[in-house]
């Protein structure tokens, strides 16, 4: 483990998550790619591995391989001790649901982009009653993505009501966004990604401040509702996801 030769952190000390791409959701692949995951970060196991995307590409009405096909690869990943615990990204409470149906190991994550323009109060509810944990990504609107999408959107960093909040607590936009998660989602986890290091550091400070609660509450009440990163890229007229309302299963 390279870190072990600057500094006294241990494998245990750390929590590593890989994910399954779409081109490896079948059974025969779910192995071999967490297993080239583990190789490339020199790790023995993974504490989490998360089926990326609902999505494989194929052509048809049915997403093929199965999600079922999918789940069941994963869980025999953790029967054999690659990985701890297993979950999904950008999945939605249905096709939790569909999994939680057949599952011998049930979902332990659900990773989704969260942030004051797109809040996730159903999905959130949904997983706290059946008890998966919520990770929220592009917590600041994945401002990163927006010309490689070429994205015509608000821009939730710019938005007047986040940055007077910002000011009134005396912290930066990064950190009041990642505070009012943390704040409003208090058993979920967040990820703000940087590589600035002053920034990292920057997004750890918020853990002995809060919000007010007007200000929490405004930024709660945003009229913006919009997806940062829609998924659109993968609709196909020939695929089983035609449209963001069968990627989703709703609006």
């Amino acid at each position: 483990f390279a870190s072990r030769r600057s500094t006294t952190l241990l494998r245990e000390d750390v929590f590593i998550t890989s994910k399954l791409w779409n081109s490896d959701h079948a059974a025969d692949r779910v192995e071999p790619a967490c297993k080239k995951s583990m190789d490339l970060l020199k790790v023995r196991y993974l504490d989490l591995y998360l089926v990326h995307w609902p999505v494989t590409g194929n052509r048809g009405a049915a997403v093929t391989p199965s999600i079922e096909e999918t789940w069941r690869a994963m869980e025999a990943l953790v029967d054999e001790g690659l990985v701890r615990a297993i979950g999904v990204s950008n999945f939605s409470a249905e096709k939790m649901e569909a999994i939680s149906k057949y599952a011998r190991h049930p979902i332990s994550v659900c990773q989704v982009e969260c942030h004051p323009y797109w809040r996730q109060t159903e999905l959130v509810k949904y997983c706290e009653a059946n008890d998966i944990h919520v990770t929220a990504y592009s917590p600041l609107g994945s401002p990163d993505s927006a010309a490689m999408f070429k994205r015509d959107a608000p821009a939730l960093m710019s938005d007047p009501v986040v940055i007077a909040a910002a000011e009134r607590a005396g912290k930066n936009v990064g950190q009041t966004l990642v505070r009012w998660a943390l704040q409003t989602r208090p058993n979920c986890s967040v990820l703000p990604k940087s590589t600035d290091p002053a920034r990292i550091e920057g997004n750890l400070d918020v853990l002995d401040w809060s919000l007010d609660e007007e200000d929490a509450r405004a930024l709660s009440e945003l009229p913006t509702r919009r997806r940062m990163v829609d998924g659109s890229f993968w609709l196909s007229p020939l695929g089983p996801y035609k449209t963001l309302e069968d990627l989703w299963d709703g609006p």
